[in-house]
């Protein structure tokens, strides 16, 4: 059987007539409720789309005595979720249940060895185990569908892999974590520190109790090795993505870069070098002009370079309900239609083993931070490390304290009017560098003493 196109068999009718998808939805939180209320106000719609009754037959969740708004009459409860996967009374399971263990793997496992299609917007299961599960999907000739797992409601899965189907990709990136976004956004509109926009964030339900995994920047780092799998045709290997955080940006960063005519973005990039391909997450100054530049708050953005329709950048919800449901409920349509495709673009089988390019190997502009002693012969100092590396230099500036504090007696000497000089920040755009040459730069200045405190490095994603 093809994994392009398989037909559903009919559930109901004569061989000729209509047919039935039935849906079992293990987890019923925000998501899968939402999905519940779209598949039932787009019922007609979708019926007549895919030629096929979409029908939700079963439900899985925690808590049965949960008041979740939707009407469950006549479909059928189980408190174990692998039993609904394994029920002869579904055809298609819908996992939104999370995490990358435990219950959504064992899941999605029955279900698969079971015969039946899967959909899922679990992205932390697919970045680990996605490997394994498209390739026992594909034996089974079933649907392993995703859309849902990467940038929320935007169609950004469907419009790599048949959109752009004729086009050669050279690079992918975007903004992936809408908690992210919105700390960033409010800090440079506002002033504000980190810490102050998270706790804000904390309050609107943005971000979790435990911020770590969105600031960090591993919910990122699954979806891009989701979105490398499918752009460059290897094998997921999240593991191989270079991962940094935005609580260390600061509000001076987002001054300084409004300045210098960039604003800074968490961005998931991954990119085809000739050593191999890059997968890294960082903050990252992008052209204030650029289409992803202008994307505030939680919504996200995924720009696309290719041959033939160049760059292509797609903007929108990245979580909530309804776009979530969006998603899945696009998904579910497929199965309905009878499509299945190879999980992430071509057969498994013939994914290739990624090729790793560690930071090091990364070369592109680099906006540095340094807290550097307010004394004669710093700024050259620096700029001799930085020549020793053959780092160049595009611009400099240096910004003097606000005012001096009256000196301890050891530092008195320090300043003949017995003040203490304030350390100062020296911010410096570099050409195109190596990151190893960066890094080994910032020790040497370092092992000078010429810092007061560790460097601050934002790399530069120009056009």
């Amino acid at each position: 059987m093809s994994l392009l196109t398989r037909i559903l068999s009919p559930r109901s009718g004569s061989s000729d007539g209509p047919r039935t998808l039935r849906l079992g939805i293990a987890g019923l939180g925000t998501v899968g409720a939402s999905v519940m209320r779209m598949i039932a106000r787009r019922a007609e719609a979708l019926s007549a789309a895919t030629g096929c009754t979409i029908t939700v037959t079963a439900v899985s969740a925690r808590d049965p005595k949960r008041d979740r708004g939707i009407d469950l009459t006549g479909i059928t409860w189980f408190d174990d979720p692998v039993a609904l996967a394994r029920s002869e009374n579904v055809d298609c399971v819908v996992e939104l249940v999370g995490g990358s263990e435990g219950a959504a793997k064992d899941i999605v496992e029955a279900a698969l060895a079971a015969g039946k299609h899967v959909v899922t917007a679990n992205k932390a299961l697919l970045a680990h185990h996605g490997n394994a599960l498209a390739r026992q999907a594909e034996e089974r000739g079933v649907s392993l569908a995703y859309e849902a797992s990467v940038a929320g409601g935007i169609p950004v899965i469907k419009a790599i892999r048949e959109g752009l189907a004729g086009n050669e990709v050279s690079r992918v990136y975007g903004i992936m974590n809408g908690t992210c976004n919105y700390i960033l956004s409010r800090m440079e509109a506002e002033g504000l520190t980190f810490e102050a926009c998270l706790k804000d964030a904390q309050a609107l339900g943005y971000a979790e109790a435990d911020p770590t995994f969105d600031v960090e920047g591993f919910d990122t780092a699954h979806k891009l090795a989701i979105l490398t799998s499918l752009v460059f045709g290897v094998e997921i290997d999240v593991e191989g993505v270079s991962v940094e955080g935005i609580s260390a940006i600061q509000p001076l960063d987002l001054t300084m870069a409004d300045e210098l005519g960039y604003r800074i973005k968490l961005l998931g990039v991954a990119q085809a070098t000739e050593a191999g391909i890059e997968q890294r997450v960082h903050p990252t100054m992008v052209p204030k002009g650029s289409a992803i530049a202008q994307v505030m708050g939680v919504t996200n953005a995924v720009t696309i370079d290719a041959d033939a329709v160049k760059e292509l950048t797609l903007i929108g919800p990245g979580a909530g309900g309804d776009a979530t449901a969006s998603a899945v409920v696009a998904d579910i349509a497929d199965v309905a239609a009878g499509l299945v495709r190879p999980t992430f673009g071509q057969p498994v089988t013939q994914l290739a083993a990624p090729r790793r390019v560690e930071m090091q190997r990364h070369e592109g502009g680099y906006y540095i931070r340094l807290t550097v002693h307010d004394r004669t012969g710093v700024a050259a100092g620096v700029a001799t490390r930085m020549a020793e590396r053959e780092i160049s230099i595009e611009s400099i500036v240096q910004r003097r304290s606000a005012k001096a504090e009256p000196a301890d007696a050891r530092a008195a000497s320090s300043d003949p009017r017995g003040l203490a000089r304030q350390p100062v920040p020296l911010v410096l755009i570099t050409y195109a560098a190596t990151e190893g040459n960066i890094r080994a730069a910032l020790d040497a200045i370092a092992a000078d003493g010429l810092l007061a405190e560790a460097p601050q490095l934002i790399r530069i994603e120009r056009e």
